[in-house]
């Protein structure tokens, strides 16, 4: 079996590469970082012109209508740029949602505007800083109307709608959740930006007051959809990691080249080879199991929540310990605001709670590998 990229997917990520090359170089992202910016407008656009926000969204929708596998090389290069854009929260969550559970009108109404850059999703799921689970989730949907407050969200601050996770029942269980999809421009509707440890990704508290909402998909079937949405997404962070985790482990590479201590360039004492490789190990057991929940996702595998999970945790320890072995290879000046080191450092947190602590993922793991050995 052949688990690698395709001529024609490989080429696509050639020209990702070279495009976020020349419009998300490091000056690019640092002014976003130290501007009151939330993003990237020039390089939004930028990537909607070359058709990279509308890659898995039906041609009929104004999409490119690829696959799985065509967005997870983009979101690799992505992750290397470490690209200030709200692309994962519009297109691998909010559009994703719509995509797989809105009726033809939602579609209509909003997957044409995300291909185009015209308009920004997010998924609004958390309540706080406890794990969502159908117990913690409070935000309510009833006759047409939505009250609540989602915190942290994602691009928030900045999204034209969001998908919502909200109680539609009375009681705690799975089955009194559904998703609505919400106008973020109509009435009812408060934004606070929220500070995280990176910038260049803003985040949000929305507090809905009546607000109008539709439901996305049937009533009582938000959780298993979010689940559903939440095991592509892992897979597409990952690869987003991926990259990050390739664009550290070159950047301490680069700088054990160059840098020389004592007569001699650091690369060649055995401290920093250590760190080296044992970047090169994590990437490399990262990039298996992301190929892994690649092929699943493409495929539609019943082997995706294993392996989606699989590829969430190997990606964030990978770029978790890239991220802060490239500062230590780097030495004093890896701490100082002026080096770039923090960018991946800063996204590699960021990234490592999008969609849930590691260690929820890991026990997503140990769930799946029970069922399959009761099986």
């Amino acid at each position: 079996m052949n688990f690698d990229f395709s001529d024609d997917q490989k080429l696509l990520k050639d020209q990702a590469a070279k495009f976020l090359a020349d419009k998300c170089k490091p000056e690019d992202v640092r002014k976003i970082l130290e501007s009151d910016a939330p993003y990237d407008k020039a390089l939004w656009q930028g990537l909607a012109e070359m058709g990279f926000l509308g890659t898995t969204i039906p041609e009929a929708y104004g999409g490119l209508g690829l696959g799985y596998l065509e967005l997870c090389v983009i979101a690799e290069e992505l992750g290397r740029a470490c690209a200030p854009v709200p692309l994962s929260s519009s297109v691998y969550l909010a559009s994703e949602a719509i995509n797989r559970f809105g009726s033809e009108e939602q579609k209509q109404a909003w997957l044409p505007k995300v291909a185009s850059g015209e308009a920004i999703g997010c998924f609004a799921f958390a309540e706080g800083v406890q794990a969502p689970t159908a117990r913690t989730i409070s935000t309510t949907l009833s006759g047409g109307k939505l009250s609540g407050t989602k915190l942290p969200v994602a691009d928030g601050d900045v999204a034209d709608f969001a998908v919502v996770v909200v109680k539609t029942g009375s009681g705690t269980s799975e089955g009194d959740l559904s998703l609505a999809l919400v106008d973020l421009t109509g009435a009812g509707v408060s934004r606070k930006a929220v500070s995280t440890i990176d910038p260049t990704r803003s985040h949000a508290t929305i507090t809905f007051d009546g607000a109008s909402a539709d439901l996305l998909g049937k009533e009582g079937e938000g959780w298993s959809a979010t689940q559903d949405v939440m095991n592509c997404a892992a897979v597409l962070f990952a690869f987003e990691q991926l990259g990050g985790t390739q664009a550290a482990l070159e950047m301490a590479k680069g700088y054990a080249l160059d840098r020389y201590a004592f007569g001699r360039q650091i690369g060649s004492y055995q401290a920093i080879k250590h760190k080296l490789a044992d970047m090169y190990v994590k990437l490399e057991l990262a990039r298996g199991h992301c190929y892994y929940g690649a092929w699943a996702l493409s495929t539609n595998s019943p082997e995706l929540p294993l392996a989606a999970a699989g590829a969430r945790v190997a990606a964030t320890e990978a770029f978790r310990f890239a991220a802060q072995e490239n500062i230590q290879t780097h030495g004093g000046i890896g701490y100082t605001w002026e080096a770039n080191t923090q960018f991946y450092y800063r996204r590699s947190k960021l990234l490592g709670l999008a969609l849930g602590a590691v260690g929820g993922w890991k026990e997503r793991i140990v769930r799946q590998l029970e069922q399959r050995n009761a099986a």
